[in-house]
């Protein structure tokens, strides 16, 4: 992975036990910058480390004294911040032009104009239900959109009874409902129903029915829409228990590695896919695992019978079914199977028909230049090329790697890429996390229950602790650094999903959406690059009233960031890892359910 300004990154090495001094040193200097934020202006410094910086030889010496911090406290926002997605957030969208909706990509506010202070739940606030009966229905008071009801109503997303949103399984392309849909679509597309896909994306997701239908039947989806003003798509999907992910297809690459799902989504999403040069169909068809399919209902599909409800005419609808097919033969996609309103295609399995489709210099779109890094995605420009997939990885593409649930622990072809990745340091992060999962149940006896649903591992290597909990009622989003080394890939190749992300900034998702949030060593890793004290208020707004932090650190962060949870009104206390050791302890915090003052 690469900075914004695309210079090389030098990752570091996970496995290591000792810290190099050059390493302690920039730690320190990081949480002292941590230190100002909290006691002084975003300028000022605070010099109570220095004492400390001259001792301490490793932050993980069991002889060096933890960092001790003295209370401090953090106001509450307004209640108008409920809602509140610092990077996407639509108060900002002004400063940003309309061109291809640029202003609804990732715009993270500068360091001077962020918010220290902790989001407040809306009046009226509850538990979520409970999956599976969240697939279901949802408290009102948790999601306030009178909005969204009155104008989607109709089309049976959701409906509002009593204090609950009902989600009846409808959709614009699936009067029906979504089961009757997905049934159709495994009819055209066996490869459902046998472990074969096991990971998909649907783009523009409404409440993501389709994603919640998908998950009795083995599929994990990632569902993806964009923040907007209204309809909060991605926060009813993520209060359900269905892992999503705020997101839109414009100038940037979406935060996923090349040849990730096994099969991707698109139900009347609106998405221009043959305008700019087809540059979004060419970002699916970049994330997309070669032999995965590609799924579109509405226009232009099947356009004979449905153009009269299009406000257009057929001749136009029929031009523009043209024009798609012809951008997908281009790219290597074959029209699978066709029925009513789905249409499926398939990316190639191999590279034949690029080596002789792309070989000539007229094509278009052209082949991307091999120097192009296909995993780099974290505010990486769309580019209008067709990204080949490595030649060198043999076991990549849909029919040659194993089907689910064996894929989950067969080591992927493309731990190769990764610095000392092999099959033994895999199986070893798999056995390493079997037995922390079993520690951690203990210490938190809702970790496998229905009280625990939305869990993300804020830095997973290989997708250990997801692995390890695939049997419990709930899901994981592995989260990789994008500063560290690319593991993602192979979270993917095993059939779990992820993103990339920067803890440095906001997370693209709502307030109040994750039961669980679990860290291994982020501070360790992170404090000499980010303001610590803006991962601890991310993570408080993303963490659901009552929900749970597992915080696995070295003994020397542990008292202090125990410190600023309290500040945030978490309920912390101090554990023993599983091998009871004292240079690492682990923190077991719950936050508290609050009102703001505001309210009534």
């Amino acid at each position: 992975m690469k900075y914004k300004d695309d210079k090389p990154l030098v990752h570091p090495d996970r496995k290591s036990k000792l810290v190099p001094m050059t390493v302690v040193f920039f730690v320190l200097c990081g949480f002292s910058f941590y230190l100002g934020g909290i006691f002084c202006s975003e300028k000022d410094r605070v010099d109570e480390t220095d004492d400390v910086s001259r001792a301490v030889e490793s932050v993980k010496d069991s002889s060096v004294a933890p960092l001790k911090l003295k209370s401090v406290a953090f106001p509450e926002c307004s209640g108008d911040y409920q809602d509140y997605t610092p990077c996407t957030d639509p108060r900002r969208w002004r400063k940003y032009g309309m061109h291809r909706l640029t202003f609804m990509e990732r715009h993270c506010p500068p360091i001077f104009e962020r918010k220290v202070c902790l989001v407040p739940p809306p009046d009226g606030y509850k538990p979520p239900i409970r999956w599976p009966k969240s697939r279901d229905m949802c408290w009102y008071r948790n999601v306030p959109y009178e909005w969204i009801n009155q104008q989607k109503s109709n089309q049976h997303w959701l409906r509002k009874e009593g204090d609950k949103f009902l989600f009846p399984g409808g959709g614009t392309m699936f009067p029906n409902g979504v089961g009757a849909y997905v049934d159709l679509m495994q009819d055209l597309i066996p490869e459902m129903r046998d472990g074969t896909i096991r990971t998909a994306i649907d783009t523009g997701c409404g409440v993501a029915s389709w994603g919640g239908d998908l998950l009795d039947r083995g599929v994990l989806t990632v569902s993806l829409a964009p923040r907007d003003n209204h309809e909060a798509q991605v926060q009813f999907a993520l209060e359900r228990g269905i892992p999503a992910i705020l997101g839109i297809i414009s100038t940037q690459r979406l935060p996923f590695p090349s040849s990730s799902f096994d099969m991707a989504h698109c139900s009347r999403c609106l998405i221009p896919w043959t305008e700019f040069g087809g540059i979004y169909l060419l970002e699916v068809h970049r994330i997309l695992r070669p032999g995965g399919f590609w799924v579109l209902s509405g226009p232009p599909v099947n356009y004979e019978n449905r153009w009269r409800g299009w406000n257009t005419t057929v001749e136009d609808q029929r031009s523009d079914y043209e024009k798609l097919q012809n951008l997908l033969s281009a790219m290597c996609f074959t029209l699978y199977k066709q029925k009513e309103d789905i249409a499926v295609w398939q990316k190639a399995s191999d590279n034949s028909c690029y080596d002789t489709q792309l070989s000539n210099p007229d094509a278009y779109p052209p082949k991307c230049d091999d120097s192009l890094e296909p995993d780099s995605a974290w505010y990486t420009p769309l580019r209008p090329c067709v990204v080949v997939p490595s030649p060198k990885v043999k076991k990549l593409a849909l029919d040659a790697i194993p089907k689910w649930p064996e894929r989950l622990h067969s080591t992927p072809e493309r731990i190769t890429n990764v610095q000392g990745g092999n099959s033994n340091s895999f199986k070893q992060d798999d056995s390493k996390w079997k037995v922390r999962v079993k520690h951690y149940k203990k210490l938190l006896p809702d970790l496998g229950t229905d009280k625990i649903r939305n869990v993300m591992d804020m830095n997973t290597a290989y997708g250990g602790f997801a692995a390890a909990v695939v049997s419990d009622p709930l899901w994981v989003m592995n989260v990789v650094s994008s500063y560290a080394e690319n593991t993602l890939p192979v979270v993917y190749d095993r059939g779990l999903i992820g993103t990339y992300h920067d803890w440095c900034e906001a997370f693209s998702t709502y307030p109040r959406t994750y039961d669980l949030l679990l860290l291994d060593g982020l501070f360790t890793a992170e404090s000499h690059r980010c303001d610590m004290k803006f991962v601890l208020l991310e993570m408080d707004r993303i963490l659901r009233p009552a929900g749970y932090a597992i915080i696995r650190e070295s003994s020397y962060f542990a008292d202090a960031i125990s410190t600023v949870a309290k500040a945030m009104r978490w309920n912390c206390r101090k554990e023993d890892t599983e091998y009871k050791t004292e240079t690492e302890k682990i923190l077991v915090c719950q936050k508290k359910l609050w009102y703001s003052s505001e309210s009534s």
